[in-house]
């Protein structure tokens, strides 16, 4: 299969790249560099010079592959609203490419978006349109487009880690650096699902490839790991003393991470499992941060 891929040269695209091609198929990568272009053709990827600033060049990009698997995200969170916005408009044309085909397009969400009721492990089978996180504009656009007849399915993904990025922790560390301590908030209970990138990638494939039409899958290998455990493993890699805060306190510390640290976000993938025959074997997320280089 030829598959188009955004974010080819991001965390989780430069991952997926070897992964696609190790199993026989043909990636068409997008770059918006030359770095990144260079890195697809040592990796073995074709380049498609492209940005999400132009849904339109990415829509001509789409149409020349077999299926379509859309990773990239303008991680700015000062202007998370407009690229939550923007990025529904790239669903949007990436779609726009394959109507009329079978060929599958696999977007992008959170695993925050299956949650039904407060405390409860969210699900594949769940999803709230009227969720108040504005990335909810990616499913919606993938709903649009399931209308339209487009064969979409979702990735939704947890915390994805590696020993050197670990999503929304990766962050925190910077923060932590900052205050000079490690902070949670309460007693911190409250969870984020976690997936080891490895475990990640061969997921996007597997979607890819059974292309299950409105198919929402969640790319968890731990279903939560409690903000008191993320925050006393942080303290034990940065040599930093880790205290708890109380709510009222707690945007003073966080800043812009306050929305997500506050949350309670664990997540299922029993079936995603069942479905795929995925079963993720990567280390856990306190593994990788034990693992972290932090004087890097």
């Amino acid at each position: 299969m030829r598959i188009f891929l955004t974010g080819a040269t991001g965390f989780i695209g430069s991952a997926l790249v070897p992964e696609l091609i190790g199993a026989g198929h043909q990636v068409i990568g997008v770059s918006r560099s030359d770095a990144g272009a260079q890195a697809l053709r040592a990796a073995g990827a074709e380049v498609y010079r492209g940005t999400l600033e132009d849904p339109e060049g990415l829509r001509a990009g789409a149409a020349q592959a077999d299926g379509v698997i859309h990773t990239a995200f303008d991680h700015d969170f000062s202007r998370f609203v407009e690229n939550c916005k923007k990025d529904g408009r790239v669903i949007a044309a990436l779609g726009e490419a394959l109507k009329g085909s079978d060929r599958p397009l696999v977007i992008t969400s959170g695993t925050g978006f299956g949650i039904a009721r407060d405390g409860e492990l969210a699900s594949e089978d769940v999803f709230n349109p009227d969720h108040p996180n504005p990335r909810v504009a990616s499913e919606l656009a993938g709903n649009a487009l399931l209308e339209a007849g487009v064969n979409v399915s979702v990735v939704r993904l947890p915390q994805v880690h590696d020993p050197l990025r670990q999503g929304l922790v990766s962050p925190l560390i910077a923060v932590a650096r900052d205050k000079g301590y490690v902070a949670y908030i309460g007693e911190g209970r409250n969870r984020w699902s976690a997936g080891h990138l490895a475990d990640v990638v061969r997921l996007y494939r597997l979607a890819v490839e059974a292309a299950v039409r409105g198919a929402r899958h969640h790319a968890v290998g731990e279903e939560g790991v409690s903000s008191r455990d993320i925050a006393e493993s942080l303290g034990r890699g940065l040599k930093l003393p880790v205290v708890s805060v109380a709510p009222e306190a707690a945007p003073a510390y966080f800043g812009w991470l306050m929305h997500f640290a506050a949350q309670d976000m664990p997540a299922s993938s029993a079936l995603t499992q069942a479905r795929l025959h995925w079963h993720p074997t990567g280390p856990t997320l306190l593994a990788d941060l034990d693992l972290a280089r932090y004087a890097q």
